[in-house]
């Protein structure tokens, strides 16, 4: 007899998402393929995995709190890993696409700058990033791809981002910078100076204040800008 399957990796689909099945003229959308749905789910696991963690989760819970069907949830996710790397991938997205949007609303660079850096500190000090990274820490030892999916700087993060926001800088003459990963991964470590780490290992039980992030962003513009502007031309 073969052991029985963990319900982490279980794929067992037994009525073959039977709420969620496209019918003759119906106008529904095909098994897997609602994204309205799929976000259903996505949102009861987000919860599930926030209230219990990753390990004490169990893909019954996240039925429960998504209200569909068992057969359902594994049209759509194969097992709890395959929901927590899309939860991933999306809170990752909509970071990445709101500091985009932040660094590319401004003409003035150093309005740009402490945009982004505001908007990215926000984000990576909020309650739903730090206690998400805990998870994947907490099991990176056992699961490694989960830790390379969420760190990972495929296809975007703030540092490509930044570094491509710098490279259009440096032609017009903005910024003065010979290598613009390092001038990136400088500006985005002192915008989160004193505040991320503190906040994931436990020495800041909640968010920074927005004044706190604020000022420890504009410091670091005034440290970028000495260090980067525009070379001041001499006799």
């Amino acid at each position: 007899m073969e052991p029985a399957k963990t319900e982490q990796n279980e794929t067992f689909r037994p009525d073959n998402g039977a709420d969620d099945q496209l019918g003759p003229g119906s106008g529904r959308h095909a098994a897997g393929e609602d994204p309205a749905k799929r976000q259903q789910i996505l949102e009861g696991a987000r919860r599930v995995f926030m209230s219990q963690g990753f390990d004490a989760a169990s893909m019954n819970d996240i039925t429960r709190e998504a209200g569909v069907s068992k057969g359902t949830l594994y049209v759509y996710f194969e097992n709890k890993e395959d929901l927590f790397k899309a939860l991933i991938i999306q809170g990752k997205t909509l970071v990445i696409q709101t500091a985009k949007h932040a660094l590319n609303d401004h003409e003035d660079v150093e309005e740009a700058l402490y945009d982004f850096g505001v908007t990215l500190t926000s984000s990576i000090t909020s309650e739903a990033t730090i206690r998400s990274m805990r998870m994947v820490i907490g099991v990176i030892d056992r699961m490694p791809h989960l830790a390379e999916r969420f760190f990972s700087e495929a296809p975007e993060n703030g540092y490509t981002v930044l570094k491509t926001y710098l490279d259009r800088q440096v032609p017009t003459g903005t910024l003065d910078i010979d290598n613009t990963e390092v001038a990136a991964r400088q500006f985005i470590e002192m915008a989160q100076a004193g505040l991320f780490k503190h906040r994931l290992f436990g020495g800041m039980c909640s968010a920074p204040p927005r004044e706190q992030i604020e000022g420890t962003v504009a410091a670091a513009v005034r440290v970028f800008m000495a260090a980067y502007g525009p070379k001041k031309k001499t006799d």
